[in-house]
């Protein structure tokens, strides 16, 4: 049997399709946009802004508006915030390599100096 759905109280269709949509949307925009603060030159400063002016807008507009303006504040916010967190986690985990790669060298070079035959 087939289960139905249910159009919730001042809920449209629309709002309903970007609802059971919205985590996978937030997740392409932010995956996309991360390429690309990732492959240019720009850097992360006006993802920095972009997810603040999201967040407010959600969190000020988007959460006392139900419906469609709730949805896409929610994503724009969700998605801004993902985008921003990926570089930041991209250098921490390029630093921690650079100083793995940096400590095995030295216990490499510790290992050829401290050999005695």
């Amino acid at each position: 049997m087939e289960e139905q759905r249910v159009v919730e109280h001042r809920q449209s269709s629309s709002a309903l399709w970007l609802r059971e949509r919205r985590v996978r949307l937030a997740l392409l925009i932010a995956f996309v946009e991360s390429l690309l603060v990732l492959t240019s030159d720009h850097g992360w400063r006006y993802v920095a802004i972009a997810a603040l002016i999201a967040t407010l807008a959600y969190w000020f507009g988007g959460r006392r508006m139900p419906g469609v303006v709730y949805e896409i504040t929610w994503v724009a916010a969700f998605s801004q915030i993902l985008a921003l967190l990926v570089p930041f986690f991209w250098g921490l985990l390029w630093w921690l390599g650079t100083l793995a790669l940096v400590v095995l060298g030295l216990l490499m070079l510790a290992a050829l100096l401290l050999d005695r035959k």
